[in-house]
C-alpha cells in the first residue's frame, strides 16, 4: 500500500517547533568538539493518538509540563457545526477525536443494511464496502438513503470524508491531525495542522451484491457499542457516546432503517487490562445486537472479535488500529473507520524527520496497539535513512509499578527525540523524563 505524503517543511515552521532544553552527558558531540563542561541538546517529545488530548494535560497542575510535545492524532477537521451538535447532547465534552469515526459507524451499518435488505448482519455485511466508495456521493444518511431508494448506488462521503473501504473493510486513506500542548498543558486547537495519508487507489473495486428493491423493509437494526467508559481509554467514552446518539436520531429522524428505527444498545468495554468487554459483548449479543460499534483499544477488539463475528454479528471499530487486525480470520464481520497503524506510522516518521532527529527513543507499551505503531513508525525512519542503531525501541508494561528504568535507558541513549506511544500512564512517563531534563518541559 502507498501511504507517504511527507509534511512539507514550511508547514511544519508554521506549527512552531517547540523543544526542551536538557542536559547532554558527558559524551555528548558539541561538549567533546568546546570542551565545555557540559553541552545543551534539544530533545524534541512526540505522542501519538493515544496520549496527544486534553485529558493528559488535565493529570498536570504545574504550568508548562506538556508545553514541548507534539504528534500525530487520527483526526478531521471535524468543523463547528457537527462540534455543536455533539456538544447539544452533552455539553461537558472536551475533547472529539474518535467522534466522527462513530457517527459514520453507524451511518455505514445502516446503509449497508437498508440495502441488503436484512437486519442480519451476515447478509449486510457484504454491502459495507460498497457503500464508501463508486456511486453517487451522499454525505449524510438522508441524502444517501434518498439514492437508495431511487435505486442508486451511494458513496458515503462522511464526517471523517471519503472513507473507499480497501477489501478488508478499512479506509484507504485517512486524516491526521498534528497537534501541539500550550503552556497551560492544553492541546493548541490554533496551531493544528493536518496531514492526509494513504491512497485512495488501494480501496476495493467489489461494489458488493446486488441491492435489494428500493423500500425493503424487515426488522429492525440493533446496533450496540462497546464504548470505553472505564479504563485507559475512557477519555474517547463521552465523543463516542454522543456520536452514537446523534447519528441514531440522525438514521430516524430520516425514516429509519427497513422502516423501522434503529435501536441503540450501549456498554462499556473497560480496557484489556479487565473482562469488562466480554461481559458487555455477551449482553450485546444477548440482547439481539445487529452489530457492534467498537471496540477503540485493538487490545480490547482483539479480545472478542471471535466471540462476536462467531455469532454473526458485525464490528465496526472506531478507533482500534492495530495491523494485525487487517488480515484477521474474521468472517468477513470486522470493519473499521480508522486506518490500520501503517498509515499513523508514516504520518510520525514524517513528523519526527522534518524535524531533523538523527537519534531517536521510542517507548511504547506492551499491546497490539503499541507494539505495532512502535515497530511501524521504527521501519519507516530506518527506511527514511535512520541507521538501524540510531532507533531504539522500549517496549514497557502499562501496569507497571513505576517507569524508573525505562527512562533512564532514554537518559543513556541521549536520544534528539523521544516518541511516547502509550494512554494513560503516559503522565508517569512524562513525569519521569522531565525529572531528568529529557522531557517536554521547558
Amino acid at each position: 500500500m502507498r501511504t507517504a505524503t511527507p509534511l512539507r517543511a514550511a508547514a511544519l515552521a508554521a506549527a512552531a517547533l517547540l523543544t526542551v532544553t536538557a542536559c547532554g552527558g558527558g559524551d555528548d558531540a558539541a561538549e567533546s568538539a568546546d570542551g565545555a563542561g557540559s553541552a545543551e541538546k534539544q530533545v524534541n517529545v512526540y505522542g501519538a493518538d493515544g496520549n496527544m488530548n486534553n485529558g493528559l494535560g488535565e493529570d498536570f497542575t504545574e504550568p508548562g509540563v506538556l508545553a514541548g510535545m507534539r504528534g500525530t492524532v487520527l483526526l478531521t477537521d471535524l468543523g463547528p457545526e457537527f462540534r455543536d451538535r455533539l456538544l447539544a447532547i452533552d455539553p461537558g465534552l472536551t475533547n472529539f477525536n474518535t467522534a466522527g469515526e462513530t457517527y459514520d459507524a453507524v451511518v455505514i451499518t445502516a446503509l449497508a443494511a437498508q440495502l441488503a435488505g436484512s437486519n442480519q448482519a451476515t447478509t449486510f455485511a457484504p454491502y459495507v464496502n460498497g457503500v464508501t466508495f463508486g456511486g453517487e456521493v451522499c454525505t449524510d444518511f438522508a441524502s444517501c438513503l434518498a439514492v437508495v431508494s431511487a435505486g442508486g448506488n451511494p458513496d458515503y462521503d462522511g464526517v471523517v470524508g471519503p472513507l473507499a473501504f480497501t477489501d478488508v473493510g478499512e479506509p484507504s486513506q485517512a486524516s491526521f491531525a498534528i497537534e501541539s500542548f500550550t503552556e497551560d498543558n492544553a492541546i493548541d486547537e490554533a496551531a493544528r495542522a493536518f496531514q492526509l495519508v494513504g491512497d485512495p487507489a488501494d480501496a476495493s473495486t467489489d461494489e458488493g451484491p446486488a441491492p435489494a428493491a428500493p423500500g425493503t423493509t424487515g426488522e429492525s437494526l440493533v446496533i450496540g457499542s462497546l464504548t470505553p467508559q472505564t479504563g485507559t481509554l475512557s477519555y474517547q467514552g463521552p465523543q463516542q457516546l454522543a456520536a452514537l446518539q446523534l447519528a441514531v436520531d440522525d438514521v430516524n429522524a430520516a425514516g429509519g432503517v427497513l422502516g423501522q428505527p434503529v435501536q441503540l444498545i450501549t456498554g462499556d468495554s473497560g480496557d484489556a487490562s479487565t473482562d469488562i468487554a466480554t461481559q458487555t459483548a455477551d449482553r450485546l449479543l444477548q440482547s439481539g445486537a445487529n452489530a457492534i460499534v467498537g471496540a477503540s483499544s485493538s487490545g480490547v477488539s482483539l479480545t472478542v472479535i471471535d466471540k462476536i463475528t462467531g455469532a454473526g454479528v458485525m464490528m465496526i471499530s472506531p478507533a482500534s488500529t492495530s495491523d494485525e487486525l487487517t488480515g484477521y480470520d474474521d468472517k468477513g464481520l470486522f470493519f473499521r473507520t480508522v486506518p490500520p497503524d501503517t498509515l499513523q506510522a508514516r504520518a510520525l516518521a514524517d513528523l519526527i524527520g522534518a524535524d531533523g532527529n538523527n537519534t531517536v527513543g521510542i517507548l511504547a507499551l506492551n499491546d497490539p496497539y503499541g507494539v505495532g505503531l512502535a515497530e511501524n513508525t521504527r521501519a519507516n525512519l530506518i527506511g527514511d535513512g535512520l541507521a538501524e542503531d540510531a532507533v531504539v525501541s522500549i517496549v514497557y508494561d502499562p501496569q507497571a509499578a513505576n517507569y524508573d528504568s525505562e527512562v533512564q535507558r532514554m537518559v543513556d541513549l541521549n536520544p534528539d527525540g523521544i516518541l511516547v506511544i502509550g494512554f494513560e500512564e503516559t503522565s508517569r512517563i512524562i513525569e519521569g523524563l522531565n525529572a531528568q531534563g529529557i522531557g517536554p518541559q521547558r
